[in-house]
């Protein structure tokens, strides 16, 4: 069984939205697996991954949704408690989720014809964000 895969990738924060699809496409490929489960996931409680149609009108659509949803200037206790003015990425990021898990079959995964996986970055700062996947074969 492969080892656990690292991607880097660096964001510019403030509901960066990127497609990342292709990278973990690339990695299953590597594998030579058939059939199974990629799973992804993001380390950091201020991004989130999510399965979408990666497209400009969808991208700001889910951008103002998540800025009504946790607006960057309400009150936040976490902003009271530490200062750092990101309380709104911590709540949008616990909302999005930070993996998703998708079959593939034939050595591709098995994503609808507009559906890629998107990391979006909610921090108010860059950030070199590190994406974990692991493909099991079964």
């Amino acid at each position: 069984m492969p080892p656990i895969i690292t991607i880097s990738i660096n964001t510019r924060g403030d509901y960066d939205f990127i497609d990342i699809t292709a990278k973990v496409s690339r990695h299953l490929v590597n594998t030579a697996f058939q059939e199974g489960l990629a799973t992804v996931f993001i380390a950091g409680s201020t991004a989130g991954l999510i399965l979408i149609e990666y497209e400009p009108g969808l991208v700001q659509d889910l951008k103002r949704a998540f800025q009504r949803i946790a607006p960057v200037e309400a009150y936040y206790e976490h902003n009271a408690k530490w200062g750092d003015g990101n309380g709104h990425s911590h709540v949008s990021a616990s909302i999005s989720g930070q993996s998703v898990a998708i079959p593939f079959s034939s050595g591709k995964l098995l994503l609808g014809t507009w559906q890629q996986i998107v990391l979006v970055d909610f921090d108010n700062r860059p950030r070199q964000r590190q994406v974990y996947v692991k493909f099991i074969q079964g």
